[in-house]
């Protein structure tokens, strides 16, 4: 295969999960009105815990299904944001309930699952997250938190079995740690594409530290009436954990030959940096207090991994200005762009940039160094910029896809970075990166992640996660984000110093 693609779906991707109107049936739900506390729609299962239909409980009040401590602890809740997050005991006609507080523009959804009595003593409980954390907090690497982070979590979940994986910048998910029984399909190194979990499920993960799916084969709660009549539409479940689970999931969790799944998010910089996948045999169950664990470590090894990533990005960009600043100097010290930039005696801008060679086209002449293609590419490439207007700093990683003449050269050429210093004039330096050959072991073909019926509307996931290998060709190395940025600067300071000096 020669350079990349984008296996995310548009079409997943725009299913209203959070509109599903459905619930799993081990929880329950009200949607309350905030000002009086009058219920305006349930979950229909709670007729059978409440021995009242679901129209007989539509538009009473909360204070004929508990006593007046119990709507006190409600309403303290829903004057404090920061405190309606947190799960709350609550009596609701005299089955003890486990509760999490969401306050929606206009009404209240109480999202309930029935309390369960534990054998772990709270100190138990707190033994093994302080232990869990001081763990976590030992690691030095990524990698290291996210191999204790699953084995943690397995510990105190009891799953059979947990892998992390981690996104690329394309939404597809490598495998880096996994811990589980072998009756499970091992996955360590493998590649699930993007469409698996697409946009809109992803979106939903910023918003739920978690989402489980005790038992695949569950029988889908409906809500009563079925239009919230605030909105005028279905309830947003965008932050409850029981909402009901799409059918093509479901699929999909079948074919992995799981009944029970849970998924834990991990966070950097406010975006998704990967997930922690638990999958179990058999049905399995967790409570609030344990679902409630396993959110802390969520935050925990996200913490932990943002800061590992935060010093080793810290620690690359202050030796990639130490030796941009190096390289500034001996042009100002040679007074001589070619001399200060590409002198193949000393550090050069070939090494600043990790390239395999570098270019200079000043004047229609053309000085080089390393591996680069020869003077009839380069000039063409050249004009292909101009063509393409490219004012400020150009990179890519599959310069052979988007231009056919760097097909014969791809094997040198893969990657350019292109730093355009007179574009009408044909002056420019370019750094180019090799071809890196790349393995990918994908979880099932990712060709056939999805499959429609022949109606075009109706789809199934792929039937198989075995090792579909791929191998891709004529990509380099990608740019880094530091790496753009001292380009960018690097390109100002050419362009400032050649219009001081009026030539080269």
């Amino acid at each position: 295969m020669a350079g990349k693609k984008n296996y995310d779906s548009d079409f997943c991707g725009s299913l209203p999960l959070n509109h599903i109107n459905v619930i799993q049936d081990y929880g329950f739900l009200l949607v309350i009105k905030p000002e009086n506390l009058q219920i305006i729609q349930c979950s229909e299962n709670l007729a059978v815990l409440l021995q009242l239909q679901p129209r007989d409980l539509i538009s009473k009040s909360l204070n004929e299904l508990t006593d007046a401590d119990q709507l006190d602890k409600i309403r303290q809740r829903l004057n404090d944001e920061v405190q309606a997050k947190a799960p709350m005991t609550f009596d609701l006609h005299g089955h003890q309930m486990e509760i999490l507080i969401h306050a929606k523009d206009g009404y209240v959804i109480l999202e309930m699952e029935k309390k369960v009595s534990t054998d772990r003593a709270f100190t138990q409980a707190f033994e093994e997250v302080k232990l869990a954390i001081a763990r976590l907090e030992a690691c030095t690497t990524a990698e290291e938190v996210s191999r204790v982070g699953i084995t943690e979590i397995r510990k105190i979940t009891g799953f059979d079995g947990v892998m992390m994986y981690r996104f690329d910048e394309d939404w597809n998910g490598t495998v880096i740690a996994e811990e589980k029984v072998p009756e499970l399909e091992h996955y360590l190194g493998h590649t699930f594409p993007a469409s698996d979990i697409p946009r809109q499920a992803r979106q939903l993960y910023l918003k739920n530290p978690y989402r489980l799916i005790p038992d695949r084969t569950y029988k889908p709660i409906s809500l009563y009436p079925i239009v919230n009549p605030v909105t005028r539409t279905f309830t947003d479940l965008s932050d409850s954990n029981v909402r009901g689970v799409a059918a093509v999931h479901l699929e999909y969790l079948k074919n992995m030959q799981v009944m029970a799944s849970m998924s834990i998010r991990v966070i950097y910089h406010g975006e998704l940096w990967g997930l922690i996948a638990c999958h179990h045999i058999t049905p399995k169950y967790l409570s609030l207090e344990v679902c409630s664990i396993c959110e802390l470590l969520s935050s925990i090894i996200s913490a932990r991994i943002e800061s590992l990533l935060h010093k080793n990005e810290a620690d690359v960009e202050t030796e990639l200005q130490k030796e941009q600043t190096a390289l500034m100097a001996r042009v100002y010290a040679e007074d001589d762009i070619i001399k200060g930039l590409l002198d193949a005696e000393q550090a050069n801008i070939a090494d600043l940039f990790n390239a395999s060679g570098a270019v200079a086209v000043i004047g229609g002449v053309i000085s080089g160094i390393k591996n680069i293609p020869d003077e009839e590419f380069v000039e063409n490439l050249i004009l292909w910029l101009q063509t393409k207007r490219v004012e400020r700093t150009f990179a890519t990683d599959h310069l052979p896809e988007m231009y056919d003449d760097a097909i014969p050269v791809a094997e040198i050429a893969s990657g350019i970075l292109a730093l355009p210093i007179d574009t009408d004039q044909g002056d420019f330096i370019v750094c180019f990166r090799s071809e890196v050959k790349r393995e990918i072991k994908w979880g099932g073909n990712p060709d056939e992640a999805i499959n429609f019926e022949l109606d075009g509307k109706n789809y199934h996931p792929r039937n198989s996660f075995k090792l579909w290998q791929q191998t891709v060709h004529q990509t380099s190395a990608p740019w880094t984000a530091h790496e753009l940025a001292a380009a960018e600067t690097m390109r100002s300071f050419i362009y400032e110093f050649h219009t001081k000096k009026g030539k080269f």
